[in-house]
């Protein structure tokens, strides 16, 4: 796309004003100024970014985690993931944490897959995507308020899933299909 059409497009914020501090999201509500020189409100979700990793062991299967999501009201099935600790954390060392706690595993192999943005209508959240390979039996460790169950299948049986539409995780969707075409090509 050439940047003509690029700014025949672009909003550019005029204002903006925080409405509410919470424990994950920050809300913003901005003024845009139009490609048409009106202008519209915006409110935007702030969140600091995560990272989530797909764990594949040495006999294909990958590991993920069961958990109830109370936006969802559901227990879905996930990768590995979770929030950064602070601004500018490393995304792979916190990739890293997240698999030990939640799984217990370690892995000696990191493919980083891609940035994901979750849903750029309205937040801007983004998660870092990374593929685990070489694994090792480390320490299980979830946070205080994590329950979750840690499972165990063949990629392929994930993949499967996917396309059922009975796993509907999105950062476990792009993960696993990023994965898979490059551990199956």
């Amino acid at each position: 796309m050439n940047q003509d059409s690029i700014a025949a497009i672009t909003e550019t914020t005029v204002d903006s004003k925080r409405v509410f501090d919470g424990l994950i999201l920050h809300i913003d509500h901005l003024t845009n100024r139009l490609p048409n020189g009106k202008t519209a409100p915006r409110e935007v979700a702030r969140h600091i970014g995560a990272s989530a990793v797909l764990p594949v062991d040495a006999d294909g299967n990958v590991w993920l985690v069961r958990q109830f999501r109370s936006p969802v009201g559901k227990v879905l099935l996930e990768v590995p993931a979770g929030k950064l600790d602070y601004a500018g954390e490393d995304r792979l060392e916190a990739a890293k944490r997240e698999l030990e706690e939640e799984t217990g595993l370690v892995a000696a192999s990191w493919t980083y897959l891609t940035d994901l943005l979750t849903t750029p209508g309205f937040t801007d959240e983004r998660i870092s995507l990374y593929l685990a390979r070489d694994l090792s039996a480390g320490e299980r460790h979830p946070d205080e308020d994590e329950f979750l169950n840690v499972v165990r299948m063949p990629l392929s049986e994930l993949v499967q899933r996917i396309m059922s539409g009975e796993v509907v995780d999105g950062k476990t969707i792009c993960a696993t299909m990023m994965a898979n075409q490059i551990i199956n090509g």
